[in-house]
């Protein structure tokens, strides 16, 4: 069995962050992590000298390589330890071809470089972004038969199904002096001898490719001291202060994407803030349903009913002017154009929408067997055609009416600079009218819209979070809303005004994307399982139920002392239950100190971790193994016995369990 991390940066290039290489940390991270093989795999670039310099240095077999940007996605290319001048004068043409961060390589380039693919092992970004997209995969053939992937839960998941790829998870670090703590990126491969030519073979066998050395893919290295967890469930248990947190943040270190539940910071005694989070958490609900009238709110803020008044008292007083003024008329002002309206553009966007639609009937693939029961191919085009017609009929038009418009606009220009005679001002009638009619719309959709009414409601293993809408009863809960120091006193005061409350928020100093928010409120309420509003204990209990729920978005999750604040029937009832099923996608590691999260739950592995003071210096040892096993061993081989430790941290000593269970329980028995 062979450890290997194929995917190791030493130079900075223009597709990394700037870092200064350090051999001594390469060196420390393949002697405490044990790795046999490695590869030096830089972006778009190879350093045959510092490759020489590693390779003498380094105590496991190191392979040249380079990681390269292929038509937008990154692969591994890695060759075995021969020919280093010809695979660096290979490496040089792709330097110089990738000048930019944002430059890629075609395949066809590749196969230039590179004529025979066969000779190297190519591990393309598989479930790892930039991703190898299909395409190219397809182009790179049989060529390809192992994929880079981020996380346990992607490697297991590769494994599984017949028409993925061998994935393979390396550490992709870059090696820098003073590092805390190395990364437990690696793959085990079942190869007996340290050459391209072996790992190639167990990679294109899945049944060759581990987690781990002794449990293939049951456990994997959780931290660079040696430490063993199952991809399962696991349990650290332990005496106060003997490093089980300390043990926790190492391996939230070690991974990305980590899910870590501290002790106490979900306990929640502030109904406010309680209201607060939920109603973030269930945002989208929100955006969802007020979606269509935020697109309202922008039109309607278009609308400006006291510009439009002033315009028509303006061409009230000028047409009043203008009728006093009939009798001094001069040549000018007598010219039929001198007053002339412009001609009514024809709007085409509901003709656009149309044709858009058509073309989605005669385009969309999935449904269409239902579309052509009604409507024929045929009969879509003609209707296409006749739509597109039809409006480049008007679109003509309005070009010819523009034209006229901006003509006569010229020649009223000149002639009333000649004429001293007033003009009569130019009014939109059917817009103003048009603009009172959306307004009046809009009053009537915004007070329907604050009809108090459930929207959603979604169940949370025994608990309901209920959406509903409702007004806002004063200025401070929009206040609230904003986040922000906003006065909105005078804004409120036309709340019942829908128009005039738009025209408010202006002043208030809100981003015009936020308006549509402050018409109706959407208050989110938690109910317990008899359909009342949750306690103080209730709302800690929904918030550790919420957040392990959320865990499956996430690679790993780690919790630590539920028991801290919850009771034992809810951890044994709800908790237990849904660890467990999360379990079965991610690795979960549970700190405890109770046996009904310890025992109860029935782990997959135990942690045990205890504090030695030896010669007046303290020395922390963390003992690991299945929970049924007899004894728990440390990395140093070391054992202990697994009952002694479960009496003593989940029951209080084994006297002390036997005397509850026999005297004090069986007392209590009818």
């Amino acid at each position: 069995m062979k450890k290997i991390d194929l995917h190791i940066h030493t130079v900075a290039s223009i597709s990394d962050y700037p870092f200064f290489f350090s051999l001594n940390s390469l060196k420390e991270y393949v002697e405490k992590l044990e790795i046999d093989c490695i590869a030096i795999t830089n972006h778009n670039l190879f350093d045959k000298t510092q490759f020489e310099e590693i390779s003498k240095e380094v105590s496991a077999k190191v392979f040249p390589g380079i990681e390269i940007d292929l038509e937008s996605g990154h692969i591994l290319l890695i060759s075995e330890n021969e020919e280093l001048d010809d695979f660096n004068s290979k490496c040089k043409k792709v330097t110089d071809l990738i000048k930019t961060k944002n430059d890629s390589i075609t395949y066809e380039q590749l196969i230039e470089i590179f004529p025979l693919l066969s000779k190297y092992l190519l591990i393309p970004h598989y479930d790892k972004k930039p991703n190898i997209k299909e395409e190219t995969l397809k182009k790179l053939g049989e060529n390809i038969f192992a994929g880079e992937v981020t996380s346990l839960r992607k490697f297991k998941a590769c494994i599984a199904e017949v028409d993925k790829l061998t994935p393979v998870i390396f550490s992709d670090c870059r090696f820098v002096e003073d590092m805390s703590i190395y990364p437990t990126r690696q793959t085990y491969v079942d190869a007996e001898e340290s050459t391209l030519r072996a790992i190639k073979g167990c990679l294109f066998d899945k049944s060759k490719v581990f987690l781990s050395k002794e449990e293939g893919n049951n456990s994997f290295q959780a931290t660079d001291d040696g430490v063993i967890l199952s991809t399962g469930l696991n349990v650290i248990i332990g005496e106060r202060s003997t490093g089980k947190t300390y043990t926790l943040n190492k391996i939230s270190h070690s991974f990305d994407n980590i899910k870590y539940l501290k002790q106490f910071s979900l306990l929640q005694n502030d109904e406010e803030k309680f209201k607060e989070l939920v109603t973030t958490r269930h945002s989208l609900v929100s955006e969802n349903y007020l979606k269509e009238f935020k697109d309202v709110v922008y039109d309607i803020n278009e609308v400006d009913i006291k510009s439009n008044n002033i315009s028509i008292e303006k061409y009230v007083d000028s047409l009043k002017k203008y009728a006093s003024e009939n009798d001094k008329l001069d040549a000018f002002s007598k010219c039929k154009l001198y007053n002339e309206s412009n001609l009514e553009i024809d709007d085409l966007e509901n003709l656009k929408k149309l044709i858009k639609a058509a073309e989605l009937l005669l385009e969309n693939k999935e449904y269409k067997n239902i579309v052509s029961k009604h409507i024929s191919d045929e009969t879509l085009k003609s209707l296409i055609l006749e739509l597109i017609e039809n409006h480049n009929e008007i679109y003509l038009k309005n070009l010819k009416k523009n034209w006229t418009n901006d003509l006569v606009e010229r020649i009223k220009g000149d002639l009333r600079i000649r004429s001293s005679t007033t003009a009569i001002e130019d009014v939109d009638f059917t817009k103003i009218q048009m603009d009172k009619v959306r307004a009046s719309k809009f009053k009537t959709l915004v007070k329907a819209l604050q009809n108090e009414k459930e929207i959603d409601s979604k169940e949370i293993r025994g608990f309901r979070v209920v959406a509903r809408t409702r007004k806002y009863t004063g200025a401070g809960q929009m206040k609230t809303k904003s986040k922000r120091q906003l006065s909105f006193s005078d804004a409120f005061n036309n709340y019942n005004e829908p128009y005039k409350f738009l025209i408010a928020l202006k002043t208030v100093g809100l981003e015009e994307t936020e308006y549509y928010k402050y018409f109706v409120d959407i208050e989110y309420k938690t109910l317990n399982k008899y359909g009342f509003e949750v306690s103080g204990g209730e709302r800690s209990e929904f918030n550790l139920l919420h957040e392990i729920s959320d865990a499956l978005k996430h690679d790993i999750l780690l919790i630590d002392e539920p028991e801290s604040s919850f009771d034992n029937i809810f951890l044994k009832n709800e908790v237990n239950e849904l660890i467990k099923e999360i379990s079965r996608e991610i690795p979960v590691i549970v700190v405890t100190h109770n046996s009904t999260i310890g025992a109860s739950i029935k782990p997959d592995y135990l942690l045990y971790t205890q504090k030695i003071i030896k010669d007046g210096n303290v020395e922390y040892k963390i003992y690991f193994g299945h929970p049924l096993s007899k004894t728990l061993k440390n990395i140093d081989g070391e054992q202990i016995q697994n009952l002694d430790i479960l009496f003593n941290c989940l029951e209080a000593g084994q006297e002390t369990y036997y005397e509850r269970k026999t005297r004090s329980y069986e007392i209590l028995k009818d």
